[in-house]
């Protein structure tokens, strides 16, 4: 078995056994624990599942658009046949409707229509979040630049929690800041999350940083290193807990499947020129098997 699908259904049994039940604002109920880590070897392994399938395209698109592209508008997700923000996209109005559970004032949480305006000119896309945020401090740009020209640096800092811009952000961002170091020749980086939806999100999470720092370290000559995952509120919704045991099943019962691998067009020399059409190019991820498809509702 591969060594993320150990490491990952670790932390689901552990959260299951040891969890405690909170409300939250979704309405939806989760299983937490205050925080967990993770660290993994790129240049041993690519941390991909295998107990369920990942939908890897979706998965490194996302990526491309917040680090690449830069951008917030969901429709450029849309038109490579990418939903994740769907239900997130501020209205053609420029108002954003959800049903939420929000604080009553005397220290419980009630259902609640939530209307935001956001204005007209912010239709169709998340606001001030995760891409907008990246290209407003050039965030990208700058980290190149320290990877290649000053190696020993140790700000190379991207954060994506910028509290002037909070507000403004129809969801602020989960996976909020990476740290970036360069030793022996080798691209590490931690990675923050102050909020993890284990079932759906982590999966899609790790693969996305460890392909990010395999495009990196391809374009300032550089080897893959170590990803480190540090997660405050690691959770599953109570209406994931009978997917997760499944794939705990799976990973107890049946066959062992190897980790895949992953290959980036070696031509490639800058960030900016991977390819991210809806074929997605540049990037393949080889001789991957899996044991098949889990649903896991969304909570808005």
């Amino acid at each position: 078995m591969a060594k993320f699908d150990k490491e990952y259904l670790k932390l689901c049994k552990k959260i299951l056994e040891e969890g405690e039940e909170v409300e939250n604002r979704t309405g939806t109920n989760t299983i937490k624990i205050p925080s967990y880590h993770f660290e993994f070897n790129l240049e041993e392994e690519f941390p991909f599942l295998t107990t369920k399938q990942l939908f890897y395209r979706q998965a490194i698109l996302e990526m491309l658009w917040i680090y690449q592209v830069q951008s917030n508008d969901v429709r450029w997700l849309q038109d490579r046949n990418v939903h994740i923000w769907d239900e997130w996209e501020i209205d053609e109005d420029g108002k954003w409707r959800a049903t939420q559970m929000l604080p009553d004032g005397k220290g419980h949480l009630v259902k609640t229509n939530v209307e935001k305006d956001f204005g007209k000119e912010w239709a169709h896309t998340i606001g001030t979040a995760y891409g907008w945020i990246v290209k407003e401090y050039k965030q990208m740009d700058k980290l190149i630049d320290t990877l290649k020209n000053n190696p020993t640096d140790r700000r190379a800092i991207i954060s994506l929690w910028q509290n002037a811009h909070l507000d403004t952000a129809v969801l602020p961002s989960c996976v909020w800041s990476s740290e970036w170091d360069v030793t022996n020749g080798h691209l590490n980086a931690w990675v923050h999350q102050r909020s993890c939806d284990v079932p759906l999100g982590l999966p899609f999470n790790i693969t996305q940083y460890s392909v990010l720092l395999y495009m990196l370290a391809q374009v300032c000559n550089l080897k893959p290193g170590t990803l480190n995952w540090s997660i405050k509120d690691a959770h599953i919704y109570v209406n994931q807990i009978e997917g997760i045991k499944e794939q705990i099943k799976r990973g107890e019962e049946l066959e062992d499947l190897p980790a895949p691998q992953l290959w980036l067009n070696p031509e490639i020399k800058d960030f900016y020129d991977f390819d991210n059409s809806k074929e997605l190019k540049d990037v393949k991820v080889l001789n991957y098997r899996h044991h098949g498809k889990i649903s896991f509702p969304i909570s808005q």
